[in-house]
């Protein structure tokens, strides 16, 4: 997004001549800037002692919006993710680009009522954007506790076979299953040792069953075998793998626990899917507060400080200035000029 500067003067013998003073100096002289009109509403002054606290408060409160509403962006982002670059078209204020809504800002009447106090709208913006910084937590934390449940999930299934899960890579046939006396291990062998295993596995123990050893899977590194052989040598066998370079992988063939799993990751993967579409659309939906709060912020701000500085009765003209590229230092000393005679240190 440009960059804006938001500014004021006092009225001349009107508002319009204030305007039309920074015009031509500033845009029809010297092409310096685009400017805009910064409409404000007949805001209640209150008395000097609230404007001087205010003051504080509202600088404090510009911070604190303008933090969470990045925070909204950027988190927007994160879900995007492959889709990062369609951001700045998810970023809107009240259904506007960000540039149109600030320099076609008006004041929202039913969210910030004028009749009140400016103390009690800067303690309705503050509420309402505090609400917003406590769901994004809630809301993230909950997104991002599912991810990462699924990227472990995922690295399981993708990583060597020395870590990763062996469920998704067997099956019954793969075991002999329901025997008093005999069971199925799975061992990892590095490629470079198939021949070793298969010359020596047979041998490596007593009762291992004969041309039990099948290859059921590899990777670029390791092959996964099964082996057959009587519950009773099983960790003498284990020990012979170690000896061997041969890892034996822990696994029990349980169709009910793998159906589970199984069901575990739909329900994952579904819940996140569903998670994704509500999120975007909350994150889109209360960037939009947020940001149309954040220049609410600043209309106050401008409004506070331009009464503290050229008292009472109210007349300034709130002025948007968009510089031109390059041109921020020669427009900043065309201002300085403009206005030396309001500087009172």
């Amino acid at each position: 997004m440009s960059e804006f500067w938001l500014i004021s003067a006092p009225g001349e013998k009107t508002c319009q001549q204030t305007w039309e003073k920074l015009c031509s100096v500033t845009a029809k002289q010297n092409n310096l800037s685009t400017n805009y009109k910064f409409h404000l509403p007949d805001l209640k002054v209150g008395t000097l002692d609230q404007l001087v606290g205010l003051s504080d408060d509202l600088g404090k409160l510009d911070t604190y919006v303008e933090g969470v509403t990045r925070k909204v962006a950027s988190y927007l982002g994160d879900v995007l993710d492959d889709q990062r670059d369609k951001l700045a078209d998810n970023l809107q204020a009240n259904g506007l680009e960000l540039e149109a809504y600030i320099t076609r800002f008006q004041w929202d009447m039913a969210k910030y009522p004028i009749k009140q106090s400016l103390r009690s709208i800067t303690d309705i913006i503050s509420k309402q954007v505090g609400q917003i910084d406590a769901d994004l937590k809630s809301k993230s934390a909950a997104y991002n506790n599912l991810k990462t449940q699924l990227q472990s999930i995922e690295r399981k299934s993708t990583g060597s076979l020395l870590v990763r899960s062996l469920a998704d890579l067997v099956c019954k046939d793969h075991f002999v299953l329901g025997s008093e006396y005999l069971t199925t291990l799975l061992v990892v062998v590095p490629k470079i040792l198939y021949k070793d295993w298969y010359s020596k596995y047979e041998k490596l123990s007593d009762m291992v069953v004969p041309y039990s050893s099948q290859l059921v899977f590899e990777d670029n590194e390791h092959g996964l075998f099964t082996v057959t052989l009587f519950y009773k040598v099983v960790d003498e066998f284990k020990l012979h793998c170690r000896e061997n370079k041969f890892v034996v992988r822990e696994f029990v063939y349980d169709e009910n626990a793998l159906l589970a799993g199984k069901n575990e990751i739909a329900k994952l993967e579904s819940d996140k899917k569903k998670q994704y579409g509500l999120l975007i659309r909350w994150l889109k939906v209360n960037f939009s507060e947020a940001f149309t709060a954040w220049i609410h912020v600043k209309a106050l701000r401008l409004f506070v400080e331009s009464v503290l500085r050229y008292g009472l009765p109210v007349n300034f003209q709130g002025m948007l200035l968009q510089p031109q590229k390059k041109t921020a230092k020669r427009l900043r000393e065309v201002l300085n000029q403009l206005y030396s005679h309001l500087d009172t240190s």
